[in-house]
């Protein structure tokens, strides 16, 4: 690990100017950090993935960690909310169940209890190239995304096919996608608000990145609003425990009196180097009830345009498996 400095902030104002950098063309991977819980950033650290001259202990700041009512049926989580409390707050129980499944198949009790809402939404690809040290690959600063011809189990099958192959790692990501949740973003200029589905970035259009933030930003809260649609998450692991998803679903539906949808979002999670909203299924489902025949469309709508790697072809059978699972047990 190269040494680096630490700052306790007082408040976001203070975060965001101990994290504030002179020279905006630095590498990405040599910026100052902020920290949580700091399960994903001391590991990159640890293999010298990332470089921070300053890291920004961000738990310092009063009046964080809380859940609140928005008084119409939705929350606003605070980004330093950990898994745990996230997962057994009453409110997220009562309304959201689906994200109460989410926090609950991350990891293991113990990350659970450190881990936080906002680091995971900004954790860093699990690809074994990105993480290996001795690898220089395109996401480090590189020319060649290994995975492309090498060894690519766990890599995405959507996306555009490249010039890098990760895929996103956060399990709240997809279902707070799916709840159409926005993110509350804390900067130089100020604060700004975006939904979820515009944070994250494709390696298409920079793959030095994961997510919008610039030098200096950081996710403040993520604000849920209130909904009528049923909710559930799946996930597929290699390992019954701490593990990530080879494959994920999130899966929100409203429905009309009558059991037809009236509304839905489906997003994928394991399969795409993003939360990936499977638009094709969504429009599918409107107006239709759902019996097995539409399930059946639905889950291989939602893989469309899917272009497996050398070894994962295994992911569209098993990803389309999880969506009509998913689709079977909000209509239950």
């Amino acid at each position: 690990m190269k040494s680096f400095e630490w700052a306790n902030a007082a408040s976001v104002d203070d975060a965001v100017k101990l994290l504030a950098v002179a020279d905006a063309k630095s590498d990405p991977d040599e910026m100052p950090r902020p920290m949580g819980g700091g399960q994903d950033l001391l590991t990159t650290m640890k293999s010298y993935i990332t470089r921070p001259p300053r890291v920004v202990n961000l738990k310092t700041i009063n009046g964080t960690g809380k859940i609140e009512s928005d008084g119409k049926g939705g929350l606003t989580i605070d980004a330093l909310v950990t898994l745990s409390a996230l997962a057994s707050h009453a409110d997220v129980q009562k309304s959201f169940p689906g994200l109460v499944e989410a926090a609950h198949s991350i990891a293991t009790p113990q990350i659970r209890n450190l881990g936080t809402v906002g680091g995971n939404l900004n954790q860093r690809p699990r690809c074994w190239y990105f993480r290996l040290e001795s690898v220089q690959c395109l996401r480090k600063g590189g020319n060649i995304c290994y995975a492309l011809d090498g060894e690519n189990k766990y890599h995405a099958i959507l996306g555009g096919g490249g010039p890098c192959v990760i895929v996103h790692p956060s399990d709240l990501s997809p279902m707070l996608m799916a709840l159409n949740a926005t993110v509350v973003i804390a900067g130089k200029q100020g604060r700004r608000e975006l939904p979820l589905d515009s944070f994250f970035v494709l390696p298409r259009d920079d793959f030095r990145r994961e997510n919008v933030l610039t030098a200096g930003e950081i996710v403040t809260e993520i604000r849920v609003p209130a909904t009528a649609a049923k909710s559930t998450y799946l996930k597929f692991k290699e390992r019954s425990s701490l593990d990530f998803a080879m494959s994920s679903v999130a899966i929100a539906v409203e429905f009309n009196p009558d059991k037809t949808v009236k509304q839905t979002r489906v997003v994928l999670g394991g399969v795409a180097p993003i939360p990936w909203r499977a638009a094709k299924a969504e429009a599918f489902l409107i107006g239709r009830k759902l019996d097995d025949g539409t399930m059946t469309q639905a889950a291989t709508l939602a893989l469309d345009g899917a272009e497996p790697l050398s070894q994962n072809g295994y992911k569209i059978p098993l990803t389309q498996t999880l969506v009509r699972r998913a689709l079977a047990k909000v209509n239950a």
